[in-house]
């Protein structure tokens, strides 16, 4: 088995929120429910969600970077 994209995005999401709090990423990793994804790998039913603050307004110049990404 292998993780899908989805799956290793859930990671990462969770070791950036888990940065930013300056918390234990462990317990958000045992706490995933994953299921298989076919070829696609395994998939992550219960993906964290990254809390950010609204302190900044995000320009059109940086939507627009992203854009191009």
């Amino acid at each position: 088995m292998h993780l899908s994209n989805q799956a290793l995005g859930a990671i990462m999401l969770a070791l950036q929120e888990s940065l930013m709090t300056q918390t234990d990423i462990v317990p958000v990793l045992k706490g995933f429910k994953l299921e298989d994804g076919g070829e696609n790998g395994l998939v992550v039913k219960n993906p964290p969600t990254v809390r950010v603050s609204n302190d900044k307004k995000v320009t059109e110049e940086e939507l627009e970077a992203l854009a191009e990404q």
